[in-house]
């Protein structure tokens, strides 16, 4: 764990190595994931089904790589009353949340009589892709699949690897609630070039959303430009800007939280006071004592780990905002007012009552956020994921006089004839 101070000389060449990227070397999995692509998509059910016995331990034929309603339902029963109405709630609230967010078409005649639109329409289909390896995250099944739903996408394809044929009764609740009941037991890269390409038993779709791994990532990344994807997802981060009025062992959880997700996370703390730190520091090692996930959270905190000590606030927002975070905790007594010199951060979580973990599960925003300083110019998954503009013009003769004869000059000077003409002839008619 890294000990900063905006105090130290060294300051910025510490700060700079903190940023320095943290993530796997993708470069291993480049030509491996091309080629899985590649005979995914010559070979199609036949690769992945060769694949899911090669990785999953998981003999199928190609009629059964899709899960059947009969299972789908079986497995969403085995889920206890408590953990339904959680995700019933969840759901709920994600749902309103993402509601909110549905933009109004535009229709409008200008003062040259020239009518201009812009209307929203959904995808068609998309591909939602859930991880079953390390752990399972019925959570993020509710954050890819209700923004689709919201936004009015028909057709919601899911693949989750099933390892040893063993499904995850709470992610197919999770997709039951959702209204999702086209899921096939796959995963992996070749879950990526079927959803992208198209198999007989499983039709293309237009974009592809979802976490996963290296490999995942990779593939989302090269199928790019046939389908679109929602982002290419690093390691998970947090930024905690706290005052000493915190109580450090909550503080200490909320780095945790975070670093225990995988060993390349990330977990920062600011703070303008030393003595606080320090405290922070130590109960950062207390709970990882009896953390379950200390093995994991252990190696995060080691390497990645950071506690910074700033002047002041102001110190504190310009940090934040070169961190671009995906998650932003702001643990002060007015945290709506240092927010509001914070540019870039996924989502931002204000107030001692609101950890990044609420925002995880029910707190409604999605949790599908920008990661390794993305943030900077990238947004969370929302309905816009899932909607497309169409823009129109409509005029007649005066709008055309209006506005043509300047539309004939811009051709001409571009080299464009047959442009030109297509605006003049018509003037001159």
């Amino acid at each position: 764990m890294k000990r900063l101070s905006t105090s130290d000389s060294h300051f910025k060449t510490q700060f700079a190595s903190l940023l320095a990227n943290r993530g796997n070397d993708e470069r291993r999995v480049v030509e491996p994931v091309r080629n899985i692509l590649d005979d995914v998509r010559t070979r199609g059910d036949v690769a992945l089904c060769d694949y899911t016995a090669r990785f999953d331990r998981l003999t199928l034929t190609p009629e059964q790589l899709r899960i059947s309603a009969e299972e789908i339902r079986s497995e969403a029963a085995r889920v206890s009353s408590e953990l339904m109405d959680a995700l019933k709630l969840a759901a709920k609230r994600i749902e309103a949340f993402h509601k909110a967010q549905i933009p109004q078409d535009i229709d409008f005649t200008d003062d040259q009589g020239i009518r201009l639109g812009m209307r929203w329409t959904a995808l068609d289909a998309v591909g939602l892709y859930v991880p079953g390896g390390k752990a399972a995250y019925p959570s993020s099944v509710l954050m890819n699949a209700l923004p689709a739903k919201v936004a009015g996408v028909k057709r919601i394809a899911m693949c989750v690897p099933t390892p040893d044929g063993v499904l995850n009764p709470l992610v197919l609740a999770a997709a039951h609630l959702c209204g999702v009941d086209e899921i096939y037991r796959v995963g992996g890269a070749q879950a990526v070039g079927a959803m992208a390409y198209g198999t007989h038993q499983i039709a293309p779709v237009d974009r592809i959303v979802g976490p996963g791994n290296a490999f995942v990532a990779e593939a989302k990344r090269q199928v790019f430009g046939h389908v679109g994807i929602d982002s290419i997802a690093g390691p998970s981060e947090v930024v905690v800007v706290a005052d000493e009025n915190n109580d450090p062992r909550l503080v200490a959880i909320d780095l945790l939280a975070q670093a225990e997700h995988d060993e390349q996370a990330q977990s920062i703390l600011i703070t303008t006071h030393s003595a606080f730190a320090e405290a922070v520091g130590n109960a950062v090692l207390n709970e990882l004592k009896t953390l379950p996930r200390s093995k994991i959270a252990s190696q995060s905190w080691e390497n990645h780990g950071a506690i910074i000590v700033v002047k002041n606030l102001d110190e504190a927002a310009d940090i934040v905002n070169q961190l671009a975070p995906e998650h932003l905790e702001i643990l002060l007594d007015e945290p709506r007012l240092f927010s509001e010199n914070i540019r870039h951060a996924g989502a931002i979580f204000m107030g001692r009552y609101c950890p990044e973990a609420l925002g995880d599960y029910v707190g409604g925003p999605n949790h599908v956020l920008p990661t390794s300083r993305t943030a900077r110019f990238a947004s969370g998954l929302s309905v816009f994921d899932f909607i497309k503009r169409t823009t129109s013009i409509e005029t007649n003769r005066n709008g055309l006089k209006a506005i043509g004869p300047a539309g004939v000059s811009l051709a001409k000077a571009e080299g464009l004839d047959a442009h030109a003409l297509s605006l003049s002839l018509r003037l001159d008619n």
